[in-house]
């Protein structure tokens, strides 16, 4: 059996130049090898689609399917689609190091290419900004309605801190 994080490289060094397919697919046991990774399942599939050159691998990724985070409003899971593209080039030098975002340089000793830290990124790149349940068709959200009902509680409950009453006051007289 192979390494878990392992089965995510491309060993290239017994491939001719061209051009070379490759199929991954990454779900909650890939979400888990991630510390404090807020993607606790899913099921992503991803094409590889790599041109090899003598010193330089053009890569080209594509992924789709559904990952779960938690919402934003009630931190209940939800599924979250990822749909997109990213491109990598790799170079061959003499060490590990990166030359902007996307083209990354690896020691000419190495046979293979670790793919999980990029496609961990990718997937994360892909996720909207505002994650929350959508709306039924009646435009009532589907959060979890007992905790929003809660937090709206404690908002309704809420005592401002008399430290923040005394600056407001020395931010007016600042103004005066």
């Amino acid at each position: 059996m192979v390494n878990y994080p392992e089965q995510y490289d491309i060993p290239f060094s017994g491939l001719k130049q061209g051009t070379h397919l490759f199929d991954f697919l990454i779900g909650k046991k890939f979400f888990e090898q991630f510390e404090s990774s807020e993607i606790s399942d899913g099921e992503v599939a991803v094409a590889v689609t790599m041109q090899k050159e003598d010193r330089l691998f053009d890569l080209h990724f594509t992924l789709k399917g559904t990952v779960t985070v938690p919402c934003d409003r009630c931190n209940e899971n939800i599924g979250v689609a990822i749909d997109g593209t990213q491109r990598l080039l790799v170079k061959l030098g003499s060490g590990y190091f990166e030359e902007s975002e996307d083209v990354q340089v690896i020691p000419e000793t190495d046979h293979r290419l670790a793919l999980a830290g990029f496609l961990y990124e990718y997937v994360l790149l892909m996720l909207p900004a505002r994650r929350v349940h959508p709306e039924d068709e009646n435009g009532e959200s589907l959060c979890n309605l007992e905790i929003i009902r809660r937090l709206n509680e404690l908002n309704e409950r809420h005592d401002p801190d008399p430290r923040w009453e005394i600056l407001n006051k020395l931010k007016e007289n600042r103004k005066s």
